[in-house]
């Protein structure tokens, strides 16, 4: 074997969000499961959960005693800088291969930024880092920018491949398992994963570029085996199970048949998916779906307007989701919408209307995000013919003349605070208690650790209004506290 220890290492110490540590880093598990029996030993490291080798001296120590090559994936735009000060820091006589979708956005930066880097998969890895680790001369490794003789080499892109080719990650390999952690505390015992049945979409959302990986590639919608999927369940010990794909309800017939399955071989989970309104048109599939334990469905509805629905292309107005929605909420799941704000020519009144609307449509929660601009997004046709709109080249929130970021953050806050009143708090308690998504001692534990959250809450937005030194910081902290 060329190599005998490998690292397979999740260079983010903290995510995001508050919520730390909730899902475990599938990505660079998929590539470690790759390497199986090609490399005599990995180890898989996830620095969120390693405190010890959040300190750089004690990594490179035991990269220097024990590693012959590091593989680190790099997915997202939140740390990249800190992560870039990572590895740019690494022993630079051990090789280090880089992958993930915001390296495959920045080979040239992460090149020039990081001397320490040998090797970018670009795109998706599973099949390419086989022949990394076999040894395969680079020259013939599709995929891959790399090193020579001073220059950078970018080989041709690998095809995506069969996803039934793809080994599902082996769980054996995680050293801890993972938590629902707000600000430091645990307010679950329920343990989280995730797993992905099929990649790709057949949608054709203008806004949306999930479907495209960062080389512009479209996958067209792929289906796991479902005996591969129901074999890969039954290895995950956790408690509440994300399906991944792009939308679980695709294709109907087959997630009706794989809820069968779950009843038949009595998998006991709270499975968690994203879905499209589209789901509601199947009562019997929906039956089965409660029963085989899905609770929890991820919906997105991205704008309450027909005329924005429709420059999203999302197929379908605000009768046809008013129309699912009376549908849905006649079954025991719990429903989170996603919305978009900041489209172009959207009003703050229409902006702000997403609160009421989504009070209509019964949402036990939404997430809403400013419109963004990515690398192969249509929206970019759009925008170019709209005078007074802009956006990063680099990808970011899309702004205009009329609404700035500063603006719509503070749309963002009274969208926020209209929808997450007392009412709407005490309604998600109760529902999620009656549908089964927490357990007394849950409950008990949400209470006890209530006032500390709210204190360290409180505290994180002190510090950061005093840090940027903003004007009349107290008076917003109050109403923060009273929203709160």
């Amino acid at each position: 074997m060329k190599f005998n220890h490998v690292l397979a290492l999740n260079p983010y110490y903290k995510d995001s969000t508050s919520v730390v540590g909730l899902f475990p880093p599938t990505g660079i598990e998929y590539i470690a499961t790759s390497m199986k029996g090609l490399v005599g030993k990995i180890t898989l490291m996830d620095l969120r959960h390693e405190k010890e080798f959040q300190d750089l001296n004690n990594l490179n120590e035991f990269i220097t005693k024990e590693i012959d090559l590091v593989c680190i994936s790099i997915t997202w735009n939140f740390n990249f800088k800190e992560i870039c000060e990572l590895i740019c820091k690494l022993p630079d006589d051990i090789p280090v291969v880089v992958g993930g979708y915001k390296a495959t956005e920045e080979v040239e930066h992460l090149f020039n930024r990081c001397p320490t880097i040998d090797v970018i998969v670009r795109g998706e890895g599973d099949e390419t880092i086989k022949e990394i680790v076999r040894g395969v001369p680079y020259k013939d490794i599709l995929g891959i920018s790399y090193r020579e003789n001073g220059k950078i080499v970018h080989n041709n892109n690998r095809p995506l491949v069969d996803v039934n080719s793809i080994s599902f990650p082996d769980r054996g390999l995680r050293k801890n398992n993972y938590h629902l952690v707000v600000h430091g505390i645990k307010l679950t015992n329920l343990t989280f994963d995730t797993i992905l049945t099929t990649r790709g979409c057949p949608y054709q959302c203008k806004f949306c570029t999930f479907s495209l990986n960062p080389l512009g590639q479209k996958r067209t919608y792929a289906e796991r085996s479902l005996e591969s999927v129901i074999e890969e369940l039954k290895t995950i010990s956790a408690d509440v199970v994300l399906f991944s794909d792009d939308n679980f309800f695709t294709n109907p017939k087959r997630s009706e048949r794989l809820c069968d399955l779950i009843i038949e071989n009595n998998i006991k989970k709270i499975f968690t998916v994203q879905t499209r309104i589209e789901i509601a048109k199947h009562p019997v599939l929906l039956k089965k779906a409660e029963k085989a334990g899905f609770k929890l469905f991820l919906i997105g509805i991205e704008s309450p307007h027909d005329r924005i629905l429709e420059q999203l292309q999302k197929g379908f107005t605000q009768q046809k989701i008013r129309e699912a929605f009376k549908e849905l909420n006649k079954y025991n799941f719990y429903l989170h919408g996603y919305f978009i704000y900041g489209n172009i020519g959207e009003t703050e009144e229409e902006m702000v209307y997403i609160a009421d609307f989504a009070k209509d449509l019964k949402l036990d929660t939404i997430n809403f995000q400013k419109l963004r601009m990515e690398k192969y997004s249509l929206l970019k046709e759009v925008i170019a013919k709209t005078p007074g709109y802009y956006y990063d080249n680099n990808g970011g929130p899309v702004y205009s003349d009329q609404f700035s970021l500063k603006d719509l953050k503070r749309i963002r806050n009274k969208i926020k605070s209209s929808f997450y009143n007392f009412q709407q708090i005490r309604h998600i308690v109760s529902k999620v208690w009656r549908i089964g998504l927490i357990t007394k001692v849950d409950l008990i534990m949400f209470v006890l650790f209530l006032p500390l959250l709210l204190f360290r809450v409180l505290k994180r937005e002190v510090l950061k209004r005093v840090r940027s030194k903003e004007p009349g910081f107290v008076v917003k902290l109050i109403r923060f506290y009273q929203t709160s």
